[in-house]
């Protein structure tokens, strides 16, 4: 299957443009042939000899009489006249019985052959009407057979894919399973289409596990950090210039807060501005730490100064910019609160080393990471980002792809930064949030974007949604759908594998209500990068339609052995008797409250804004969909404009050849940007 260049796969339609004929037609049954009935003609039979009974008894009598009178006129007895007489007589009683029970016998001949042209005419008349039977039969066995081959070769999953002008999607709700199926989705799409994915994990629940194995399977190492032991080969946030570093400071600083005030980060900024400067115009974040608490005059600078962070005169001149009048004691104070929350970023940067290309990067949180330090770390990052992208040239859509997941512990306007800059360097956005609190209710699809609602337990928040949607809209959920979800929970015996640290393995197992695992295994022993098999995945989209066809069907494969969705999903299909029992639909629901809270853990609806008004879908992001035969690329609109491919020998239609779009843009680095 050719991936879609420059869209973003969220997920597969159950669509099935054929339904199931049923079974086939009954050959008619031939009746009961016409015949002559044997009782009939016996009952004839019997009619006539009653009948017959008295001219029978008529002309026998007349002949004994007659035979008697010409016997007895020869022998003299009786007169010759009158014996010839009564011979006479006696002649013409038997001719009349004679010829009326030859006349009975006539007419019972004639019924009798009646009968059988009769019976003849109906044998002829049904025999008709069977072969007109037959014809009929075998024309519906004809089309009988054709809507099965096309019923049992159709695609019944179509691809559901980001509209164009749509560069970022919103996903409300979910549990950490559907979400990794999500990523997995969509991630392995742009991967397979020689993009690059950026994955920002703020969840802590090691949502990337499938996404980075299928990467390796691929033959593609992604890069991985796990913060906060990561921080000091973390290069991104580094290297940034006075004014860049301050606004990322101050943001970074009043995270507590639900919402910064203009006022307060004005100050925040100042005053960064005003140690960096001290610093020498660029510091690192620990350099900034020192500087603050030398400005608050917290602890005793000359362990910083001893630690190589500051210098002895720095100290002194970062002490002495303030003095302990009542305004200055404000300055002092943020000072002092700015510290308390960037020393949780000193080591940022401070281990960096050369790190190969990868198209997969996923920076996640750990799971000891704290409350506070979770949302430090994460605005940290999204801002860093933010600038980053807001420093880096347009490209294609969805060339680079940036997955934030746990997006609700990023305050509103930092959100709003980062779907900024996203927009204006042509990044394909993706924001998953466990809950639609009130700052995310109020930038769900705002501007070009397609919101995605997946499972929200909440009742609230499903009624919310719901309303959203529109409850007239009616969906069919797949069987494979109910199943899946069932079979996948949100429990992993494991968390990520940093690839900028020295750890020697990973075990990865999805815990599974079907028992069904997978584990793998990268050691190295210098300490440095796990070194991929490929430092790149830069393939150039034009490089030709089968190179694209082995990239594509080298995903589709990975996807179904190396990720615990593929696995399950070919488990489920293994274990019914046809394929196609196991991808019927299952029910239809509307959208309601009580069904989204209880949708199945891969299922989305979908909905965005279309040239046909508010288009709703649902779709199933499970990734082991795609590896399946029933599975197409192709969108469902783009299905419908194609020949019908069940009804020409139930042959897959020929992959569409990705257009040629020219060289790719300069890919996204950390470390190569403008200043």
């Amino acid at each position: 299957m050719s991936p879609n260049v420059n869209q973003l796969l969220v997920g597969y339609q159950y669509a099935p443009p054929h339904p199931d004929p049923g079974p086939p037609p009954r050959r008619p049954t031939p009746p009961d042939q016409e015949r002559l009935s044997p009782d009939w003609a016996a009952a004839q039979r019997r009619e006539e000899s009653l009948l017959s009974r008295p001219l029978k008894a008529a002309f026998g009598i007349a002949v004994a009489l007659g035979l008697a009178a010409f016997a007895l006129g020869v022998f003299g007895l009786i007169n010759v006249l009158v014996a010839g007489l009564g011979v006479i007589c006696c002649a013409l009683v038997a001719a009349v019985s004679g010829y009326a029970i030859w006349q009975g016998e006539r007419a019972l001949r004639s019924r009798l052959a009646d009968e059988r042209a009769r019976v003849g005419t109906m044998r002829a008349a049904q025999e008709s009407r069977l072969f007109a039977w037959q014809a009929d039969h075998a024309a519906r066995m004809r089309e009988w057979e054709e809507l099965r081959v096309a019923y049992e070769h159709q695609k019944r999953w179509y691809a559901v894919c980001a509209p164009d002008g749509v560069h970022r999607v919103d996903v409300a709700g979910g549990t950490l399973s559907g979400w990794s199926a999500m990523l997995t989705t969509a991630g392995a799409n742009r991967l397979a289409a020689g993009g690059e994915v950026t994955v920002l994990d703020l969840t802590e629940g090691a949502v990337a596990l499938d996404l980075i194995g299928l990467a390796r399977a691929a033959g593609v190492e992604p890069l991985v950090w796990v913060l906060p032991e990561d921080l000091p080969r973390l290069d991104l946030g580094t290297g940034l210039g006075r004014d860049a570093l301050a606004d990322l400071l101050a943001q970074v600083a009043s995270v507590t807060g639900e919402q910064a005030s203009a006022r307060d980060l004005s100050l925040d900024t100042s005053v960064l501005e005003w140690v960096i400067d001290v610093l020498g115009g660029e510091a690192t974040v620990a350099a900034v730490a020192a500087g603050l608490r030398a400005l608050a005059q917290a602890g005793d600078p000359r362990d910083d100064v001893a630690a190589g962070l500051i210098t002895a005169g720095q100290a002194d001149r970062l002490t002495a910019m303030f003095g302990r009048a009542a305004t200055e004691r404000v300055v002092l104070e943020r000072a002092w609160i700015m510290e308390a929350q960037l020393r949780r970023l000193a080591p940022a940067g401070s281990a960096l080393a050369p790190l190969p290309r990868s198209a997969l990067r996923v920076v996640a949180l750990g799971r000891r990471v704290g409350a506070v330090g979770s949302r430090v770390l994460a605005t940290y990052l999204t801002v860093a980002l933010a600038h980053l992208l807001g420093d880096t040239e347009p490209g294609r859509p969805w060339q680079h792809t940036l997955f934030v997941l746990g997006a609700d512990k990023l305050r509103g306007d930092v959100l709003d930064r980062l779907t900024d800059a996203s927009e204006q360097s042509a990044t394909g956005l993706v924001l998953a949030y466990r809950g639609i609190g009130v700052q995310v209710r109020q930038r769900l699809g705002r501007g070009n974007a397609a919101v995605a609602f997946m499972r929200l337990g909440n009742a609230e928040e499903a009624k919310a949604a719901s309303e959203q949607i529109g409850t007239e809209h009616r969906f069919v959920l797949s069987q494979l759908t109910e199943t899946i979800g069932v079979s996948v929970t949100d429990t992993t015996s494991s968390a990520y594998t940093s690839t900028a640290g020295s750890a020697d393995s990973t075990t990865t197992s999805w815990s599974q209500s079907e028992g069904l695992s997978r584990s793998t295994g990268h050691g190295h022993s210098d300490g440095s990068l796990l070194l991929p098999s490929r430092a790149s995945y830069s393939r150039s989209v034009q490089a030709g339609d089968s190179q694209s066809t082995s990239e594509s069907e080298s995903v589709s494969a990975s996807v179904s052995t190396s990720t615990a969705w593929g696995l399950t999903t070919s488990k489920a299909t293994g274990d019914s008797e046809t394929l196609a029992r196991a991808l019927q639909r299952s029910r239809e629901f509307l959208v309601e409250q009580h069904e989204l809270q209880q949708l199945p853990a891969s299922a989305m609806i979908i909905t965005y804004a279309g040239p046909a008004g508010r288009q709703v879908v649902m779709a199933d992001a499970n990734p082991g969909i795609g590896g399946l035969g029933a599975a197409t690329a192709l969108t469902l609109e783009e299905s419908r404009g194609r020949p019908d491919p069940a009804r020409r020998a139930a042959r897959e239609p020929a992959d569409r050849p990705p257009p040629n779009l020219g060289p790719p843009p300069p890919r996204l680095d950390w470390r190569n940007r403008r200043s």
